[in-house]
């Protein structure tokens, strides 16, 4: 007999707190979240990574940690042996299920840290693609289903030896 199956992020999904939206409708925040996915970093090194002030990061940062999002690891020394806390994702994000306005919010949000994330990156590090699908209403929600599933599958597996981090930012959009 097989192992259980293991327990896939979309059957893990609970409402969103109004603190944990809040803190979703940021492009910055959500930068965070992802950079701090699978390994720590201290304030410093987000906002060298971020190109923002220290001082704005931390605020975001705390944001996070008051959310939920982020938990603070083991205090390290720094430059200058100075007192540097390490942060890390809990990747609670993925297992939120948020209303309406929420969403909208988070919309944009993901698509200004998106466009914020490859702006940053060199273009030959860009595997893009764009077309055009013609689909009924259940073609449409098969779609997203297969692609949500596809995702879901991809994140959830553990990274093997050499793994490297990728970004992905899918977006489907009525076309006039």
């Amino acid at each position: 007999m097989g192992e259980p199956a293991e327990e896939t992020r979309s059957a893990r999904r609970v409402p969103a707190t109004e603190k944990q939206a809040a803190a979703l409708a940021s492009s910055v925040r959500l930068r965070i979240i992802r950079l701090l996915h699978g390994r720590e970093l201290t304030n410093k090194e987000l906002a060298e990574r971020l190109d923002r002030d220290p001082a704005t990061v931390l605020y975001h940062v705390r944001r996070l940690v008051a959310a939920g999002f982020l938990v603070a690891g083991r205090p390290r020394r720094g430059a200058k042996n100075a007192r540097a806390i390490p942060y890390r994702s809990v990747e609670l994000s993925c297992d939120l299920e948020l209303g309406r306005a929420e969403r909208e919010r988070l919309s944009e949000s993901m698509l200004a840290a998106f466009l914020a994330e490859v702006g940053s990156a060199a273009p030959a590090t860009l595997r893009q693609s764009r077309l055009v699908l013609e689909l009924d209403e259940d073609g449409r929600e098969e779609f997203l289903g297969r692609l949500r599933g596809l995702l879901h599958e991809f994140a959830d597996r553990r990274p093997g030896a050499g793994a490297r981090r990728y970004g992905v930012y899918v977006a489907l959009h009525e076309d006039d």
